[in-house]
């Protein structure tokens, strides 16, 4: 049975990473210990949550662009594409909202 780890509410980032950062060699063993007992999964927990998968074919400059792009930020170009489509769908929906009307006072 998989040991499980409790972490403590942190509450900042720099918090949090304090915390890692002090814990490395416990968490090189836990993940040693997983490592040996065959408990290490592939792939990310949004795929492992059942998000699903959609294939889009885009122009390979406009690849390439994203992944310089998404390099300046530190990421990969695929998490780039998806927050620049996040954004978009937000702003699309937004702008599509109506508006509340403006009273005029007299």
């Amino acid at each position: 049975m998989p040991e499980t780890r409790i972490f403590p509410d942190f509450k900042s980032e720099a918090e949090e990473a304090e915390w890692w950062d002090s814990h490395q060699d416990e968490s090189m063993e836990a993940f040693e210990k997983a490592a040996a007992e065959g408990r290490l999964g592939r792939g990310t927990v949004a795929r492992k949550a059942g998000l699903p998968t959609t294939t889009i074919r885009l122009d390979p400059v406009d690849i390439e662009l994203a992944r310089k792009l998404a390099e300046k930020r530190g990421l990969k170009y695929q998490t780039y594409l998806k927050m620049l489509i996040h954004e978009a769908l937000a702003r699309e929906s937004d702008a599509r909202e109506p508006k509340p009307r403006e009273s005029k006072a007299p």
